[in-house]
């Protein structure tokens, strides 16, 4: 699905050089068409370039001929290659493999859920990955918070994501976040049965247990719960022109006419949200807004690693030294806690100042001794 999408947005970011009289007079509509004849992917607009410049915007026009552009070079076919790394929904770029659910619970645990938290659930700005039945929470997706007692949409992997290609895709290549592209072809397999059985969806009719094995094969007989709510559909070799089709059909959005102005006949509908929203939190909400007191035999530094740092220090993944490694933080040590000080507020290697935070000075020095003593 993707690789047509990114045709469609090549496609669509064609300017139109040509000039047309009726452009010229700034009284009639810009083209609709590009310069090949095809109307535009959104039904909407292009404008020509007139006098140098396109609409309020001034162009290059020598770069719209022919030769314009004189800088890089056509990329070779191994480097095309290497960069197209996608897996598609029909199985294109989905490479042999297997792993099991109980593997990819072990590797979750080690690598996932530090980020997406235990079972999925998500937490700390990282999203969920399940909310219970996937098949059940698809019906929430048309949702309307109209009055409190309508839930939100469940918007998650299982309910949302119409192909599952999109998960293995993405988890392959930008996951675990410290160190992309670091897991094995097996890994990726496990890893995505396990969501898969969090999101308690079926293969082929079978329910995915600890010992389910998935492999390539089983993979492409996956039908997601919402794997036709989307539309147009951008699936296929044909989905270009099917986009095409469909943004030019105005019938199939807003109110089926093109138009800029006086666009609704009569009064419209109003819908307002019904009452002030949840009001049965248990414990009730409270309106105090100074910080709580800290609880007694809290460690300082702690709470600021764990929602800053232990993204790349929980594990060595990243070459930084991991909290617990007693020797790789022996050979920090050696260099004086100053200059450990000054590494950590300034910087060193790949890691930015402060670790990328605001935090003032005294409280990453905190995180350091913090980080030390879990490691002796």
């Amino acid at each position: 699905m993707f690789k047509s999408y990114h045709k469609l947005l090549l496609s669509a970011a064609v300017v139109v050089s040509a000039a047309t009289s009726a452009a010229v007079a700034g009284d009639a509509p810009a083209s609709r068409t590009y310069e090949n004849g095809k109307k535009v992917i959104d039904g909407g607009a292009t404008y020509p370039v007139v006098n140098g410049k396109s609409s309020a915007y001034h162009v290059n026009e020598k770069a719209h001929g022919k030769g314009g552009f004189t800088f890089g070079r056509k990329p070779t076919d191994n480097e095309i290659k290497a960069w197209d790394i996608d897996v598609m929904p029909d199985g294109t770029g989905l490479p042999e493999g297997s792993g099991s659910v109980e593997e990819g619970d072990e590797i979750y645990e080690e690598k996932c859920a530090s980020c997406h938290f235990d079972f999925g659930a998500g937490g700390a700005g990282y999203p969920a990955l399940a909310k219970g039945n996937a098949y059940k929470n698809v019906a929430t997706l048309k949702n309307q918070r109209t009055d409190d007692t309508v839930d939100s949409p469940a918007r998650v992997f299982g309910s949302y994501w119409p192909k599952a290609s999109t998960l293995w895709w993405y988890i392959k290549t930008g996951m675990p976040h410290p160190a992309p592209l670091s897991l094995t072809d097996d890994e990726v397999y496990a890893v995505t049965a396990y969501i898969l059985m969090l999101n308690e969806i079926e293969i082929d009719g079978e329910e995915l247990d600890d010992e389910y094995v998935l492999d390539r094969e089983k993979f492409l007989k996956i039908k997601m719960p919402n794997e036709d709510g989307f539309e147009p559909n951008i699936d296929g070799e044909h989905a270009l022109e099917d986009v095409r089709k469909y943004y030019n059909d105005f019938s199939n959005y807003g109110n089926g006419t093109r138009c800029m102005k006086n666009c609704f006949d009569g009064e419209p509908e109003i819908a307002r949200i019904q009452g002030v929203g949840i009001s049965d939190y248990d414990p009730p909400i409270v309106t105090e807004k100074s910080m709580p007191a800290k609880k007694g035999g809290e460690i300082a530094g702690k709470k600021e690693y764990e929602a800053s740092c232990a993204v790349c220090h929980a594990t060595d993944a990243m070459g930084a030294p991991a909290v617990g490694d007693q020797k790789a933080w022996g050979a920090v040590i050696e260099k004086g806690i100053d200059k450990v000080y000054h590494n950590a507020i300034h910087g060193i290697n790949g890691m930015p100042p402060k670790g990328g935070t605001a935090l003032p000075d005294e409280k990453i020095k905190e995180i350091v001794d913090y980080m030390i003593n879990a490691s002796k």
